[in-house]
């Protein structure tokens, strides 16, 4: 079983500078984290001990309204410093302009760059989850990860010895990449086998990030319009290859080392890894989203939202690559509340549906299904005690869900609770 006692200890810091500056509202602030990872070998390769780093940040914001308070500029730039990676500085910038004699047409724009670092699974597991070992990308952690398995009777007739030890050296090093394998083991045209060279260590991803927006009010709706669109370079993806016990990775039929590692793939004896690294190709996404809330008869709210999302990349560039974009394309909620329906009575119905989509990780895939989901909560005040009493259901009627591949469904949660407010 997994023994996970890992932990995570945060700071942070913000300092207002309003009091020393008066042209523009500036502040400054830090943070700084420590992770202890302490699994004692059961996730991560923290078999002699906890695996134990640090990171921090500094940032400062500028910000100030001109023409008449209608236009509002907000700058910012942050620099973080992990001792496992290069430091990065994240500058940001976007503008809100507030147009109609009552300012109530807000338009809003805003570019970001931003960065995101490997996840201490990207960097320390060691987990052998049967078919495939998982093994993290810290240049650390290579060595400290190592199996040993038993090579089959024909591939110790040839000489080769009867078990072998391989470590993430192995795994990251030459090896076949899985898709190729599967098709050669169909075909057995040794033409279809692809050879991973060297698999790059993981380091952190970089965004660029555009968006525009519109809010406002017109004939009662309140109304929210936004998109976006992203640049990744360096996109954090996940490698399935496969290392051979004997012989060296190749598809050369006259070179007898390939020949052995072609025969070992043949007979079985290989070992199947996910890796930890980045794609050189870059990502693409994109979406919308409108929202809309509106007042209706008496204290009737209704409401509603949809989002798209996609995402593209030239597949040609890296035709292993694994997105794990693991999002619907499609989103929609909608709800109608009413905390006031009758005296001291309130309740909310809502329902949110989501498009069919491909859920890729390194522990599984699959397909999440097209759901709908119905929620409800109701109300009710006693004034007397100055409390609230509150009974709300998710999943109301409905099937258990999925949400991700690999893990439980989703039944149906209720919650009751009073809120005093003495």
């Amino acid at each position: 079983m997994f023994k996970d006692q890992s932990r995570i200890w945060h700071s942070d810091w913000n300092y207002n500078l309003r009091d020393h500056i008066s042209f523009a509202d500036i502040q400054v602030g830090g943070s700084y984290r420590t992770y202890v990872l302490d699994s004692q070998g059961t996730i991560f390769t923290d078999f002699d001990g906890p695996i134990r780093y640090d990171e921090y940040g500094l940032y400062t914001q500028f910000q100030k309204k001109f023409m008449e308070d209608r236009l509002k500029l907000t700058a910012s730039i942050r620099y973080d410093k992990s001792e496992l990676f290069d430091g990065q500085f994240s500058p940001r910038v976007s503008f809100v302009y507030s147009a109609g004699e009552r300012k109530n047409h807000n338009f809003r724009a805003s570019f970001q760059t931003g960065f995101r670092n490997p996840t201490t699974q990207d960097l320390f597991i060691g987990l052998n989850v049967g078919p495939r070992a998982l093994v993290g990308s810290a240049a650390s952690n290579l060595t400290r990860y190592s199996e040993t398995i038993n090579v089959s009777n024909a591939g110790v007739s040839e000489g080769n010895p009867s078990t072998v030890t391989l470590n993430g050296v192995n795994a990251y090093g030459l090896s076949y990449t899985s898709e190729s394998v599967q098709k050669f083991l169909q075909t057995q045209n040794t033409n279809d086998l692809e050879t991973v060279q060297q698999t790059p260590l993981v380091k952190p991803e970089q965004v660029k990030a555009f968006e525009l927006g519109y809010k406002s009010r017109i004939n009662g709706f309140d109304i929210d319009i936004n998109g976006y669109f992203n640049i990744y370079n360096d996109f954090m993806s996940g490698a399935r290859v496969v290392v051979p016990f004997y012989g060296l990775a190749g598809n050369d039929i006259t070179n007898q080392a390939n020949i052995n590692a072609i025969n070992a793939i043949s007979r079985g004896d290989r070992r199947t890894y996910d890796l930890y690294t980045n794609t050189t190709a870059v990502i693409n996404s994109y979406g919308v989203g409108l929202g809309l809330v509106k007042k209706v008869y008496k204290d009737f709210e209704l409401s509603a939202s949809y989002n798209w999302a996609s995402f593209d990349y030239d597949e040609t560039v890296d035709p292993a690559f694994r997105p794990m974009f693991n999002t619907p394309e499609h989103r929609a909620k909608f709800g109608i509340n009413n905390d006031n329906l009758f005296k001291n009575f309130g309740f909310g119905i809502n329902g949110r549906w989501w498009s069919e989509y491909e859920w890729t990780s390194t522990f599984a895939d699959g397909t999440i299904p097209s759901t709908f989901v119905l929620d409800a909560q109701m109300s009710y005040a006693i004034p007397s005690i100055k409390s609230v009493i509150k009974l709300t259901g998710s999943n109301i009627g409905s099937n258990d869900y999925l949400q991700v591949i690999g893990a439980g469904r989703v039944g149906q949660i209720y919650t009751l609770g009073i809120t005093i407010n003495p």
